[in-house]
């Protein structure tokens, strides 16, 4: 693995000459966010040494560099799914590269069913914990000590200080914040009634397909700051009559954009 992150490392420093501070992973329907960068520089997945290529509609597969109030950024402009066919160690590679050009602060962003009854489509839910469901994890195998330790700590793995600090912009700018578990499955179907109803007892306030694996992974490489930001899409509460599907998905994704962007901007000017 050492070798394939240096061999992509390389690559993008010879391409674009830049050290990032900050990485951010955008979800379904939420990657105009990159567009808004100064000093834009934009490289396809499908060029850089051994990242997979996304394949679902709402990723456009690109890696972007710029900057954003004099802070240096590297934007996946579209993520990897477990349920695309890629291994967890495929999945996760680009945390790895980005941590090894410079980034040390995550903000990793999805779209979401809501569980908590007290959302509504369109909130942006700050991730204060959450639960691998997927039956895998991309840190099973062989431990490389020198990428990271063996038995990572998860405990505050989501940075409480950013949490707040999240909310308290939210409010700011009256964007529809909440906060809560983001619980993942490996999908890509969605879920039943009766699977939603004990998530909601399992304590989660949201379900996704993704984002887990990526900050266990950081976690485990050593980010030292991490924020996730779900924007609830969907009602998947378990009463057994909601219908949901992509399209629908990456529209409630698109109609969020205006708070989502100004949040993250705001954010990211405080760290």
């Amino acid at each position: 693995m050492k070798q394939q992150i240096a061999e992509a490392v390389q690559y993008l420093k010879n391409r674009v000459f830049r050290v990032p501070k900050v990485a951010v992973v955008l979800g379904s329907g939420l990657g105009s966010f990159a567009d808004h960068l100064a000093d834009r520089a934009a490289v396809p997945y499908k060029d850089i040494p051994h990242f997979p290529v996304s394949t679902v509609k709402g990723h456009a597969g690109q890696l972007v560099f710029g900057t954003w109030a004099g802070k240096e950024l590297v934007v996946m402009q579209g993520r990897f799914h477990f349920y695309e066919g890629y291994s967890m160690a495929q999945v996760t590679f680009p945390m790895r590269v980005m941590h090894a050009l410079g980034a040390r602060d995550l903000i990793i962003t999805n779209a979401s069913g809501g569980l908590n009854r007290t959302f509504q489509v369109g909130d942006l839910m700050i991730m204060t914990d959450h639960i691998n469901f997927m039956g895998d994890n991309p840190l099973i195998g062989p431990n490389d000590d020198q990428v990271g330790p063996r038995f990572p700590p998860m405990q505050n793995a989501y940075t409480p200080a950013l949490v707040e600090t999240a909310l308290k912009i939210g409010r700011e700018i009256g964007a529809p914040v909440q906060k809560g578990v983001y619980l993942a499955v490996t999908g890509p179907n969605y879920e039943t009634a009766a699977e939603l109803r004990a998530f909601r007892i399992l304590g989660a306030d949201a379900v996704g397909m993704s984002t887990v694996p990526e900050v266990i992974v950081a976690v485990h490489s050593g980010m030292q700051r991490i924020l996730g930001i779900s924007c609830v899409t969907d009602m998947a509460t378990g009463e057994g009559h909601e219908e949901v599907d992509h399209e629908s998905v990456v529209k409630a994704a698109a109609a969020a954009q205006p708070y989502f962007l100004k949040l993250v901007q705001n954010l990211i000017e405080t760290l």
